[in-house]
């Protein structure tokens, strides 16, 4: 672990004498490489020093403490303990440092909603996840920004795809991927009877452009009429834009904003990241061959997770994680099962998985 860290504190040393140079900024391309290298090395090294000067705090003074006597010898014993902690923390801190890093830790995060399986209930429970992200972005104190929408017919959403904008963003919201299930009696029942519905929420690393190099050839762009619930137009140009990647075949429509630029912009911002992580999955498949997708089908027997209204109750099914303060949740208040899911990715880290 010493000959790694030495290292790592070398190829730091490096990088800060690469962005001190003068003419960086001129390719932004290496500048981008460069600042996430050095943030990622930053906590490493930060660590790895600190624990160099509590070994040094250490022996000092055990050599102090040999020859010390009386009051003196209480009070070096007590630095001798501190230090020993301080190093016992550090080797658990730096055990977890130097783990698997994630490659996407510090990217903003594309979330795509969509209603799955039941019908218009489903729409609604999705526009239900959408305002629990906000409120939990505006908890965390990030930035949310919708790219396109499609309300359904009752006030729901067909699908919504934002951006959420913050330092820890991805590690956070990575592990919401996947089909949520809602059990509830919904509006739209009459007799009081729960139903079982679902909603699929992909989670997608921001890309930026140094990350997927794009051929606009090829691309197909497709531009078409706006168009709102139930085929009602809202637009009379013709500004929605449908991106088709040709190679893989993925199709990104945008018809939000007025200009014809701006959906064709923000089509392919969510183009780039969904390339970013097809490539990413498609080298951990390579590692794993049992590797599940996030979405599925978007069945409920796929769920990840269960909100239960009748018993305000949340279950997390990957991790065993169950609480009962489901109206909490749904307000935003994320951390809990957040922080248990980060919790159990931590712990596979360590032992190896």
């Amino acid at each position: 672990m010493f000959e790694r860290l030495a290292a790592l504190e070398d190829e730091l040393v490096v990088i800060e004498a690469r962005l001190a140079e003068p003419g960086i900024f001129a390719d932004q391309e290496a500048y981008v490489v460069l600042t996430r290298r050095h943030k990622e090395l930053e906590p490493v090294v930060a660590a790895s020093r600190a624990r160099r000067q509590a070994e040094d705090d250490l022996a000092t003074g055990r050599e102090l403490l040999a020859d010390a006597t009386g009051a003196d010898r209480e009070v070096l014993r007590a630095e001798v303990d501190d230090a020993e902690a301080t190093i016992a923390r550090l080797d658990a801190e730096l055990k977890v440092l130097l783990a698997t890093k994630d490659p996407n830790d510090g990217r903003n995060v594309i979330v795509e909603l969509r209603g799955a399986e039941g019908g218009e209930e489903a729409n609604l429970f999705a526009k239900d996840l959408f305002e629990m992200y906000q409120g939990y972005a505006a908890r965390q104190g990030w930035k949310l920004e919708v790219l396109s929408s499609e309300p359904s017919d009752m006030g729901g959403l067909n699908e919504i795809t934002f951006v959420i904008k913050g330092a820890d963003a991805w590690s956070r919201l990575k592990h919401e991927g996947g089909p949520h299930r809602v059990q509830r009696v919904p509006v739209t029942e009459s007799q009081g009877r729960v139903h079982t519905s679902s909603a699929t929420v992909t989670v997608l690393p921001e890309a930026e452009e140094v990350d997927v190099r794009i051929d606009p050839a090829d691309l197909q762009i497709d531009v078409y009429r706006s168009s709102g619930p139930g085929g009602q137009s809202v637009n009379t140009t013709d500004s929605a834009v449908r991106v088709t990647h040709k190679p893989t075949g993925i199709v990104v429509a945008m018809q939000d904003e007025k200009s014809q630029i701006q959906n064709r912009a923000k089509a392919l911002v969510v183009l780039r990241s969904r390339l970013l992580k097809a490539e990413q999955d498609r080298k951990a498949a390579e590692l794993s061959e049992q590797r599940r997708g996030q979405v599925g089908s978007g069945g409920r027997s796929e769920k990840i997770r269960t909100y239960n209204y009748k018993e305000n109750r949340v279950s997390d099914h990957r991790i065993g994680y169950t609480a009962y303060n489901l109206d909490k949740v749904l307000q935003g208040e994320l951390d809990d099962v957040v922080d248990a899911l980060r919790q159990d990715e931590r712990a596979r880290q360590l032992a190896g998985g």
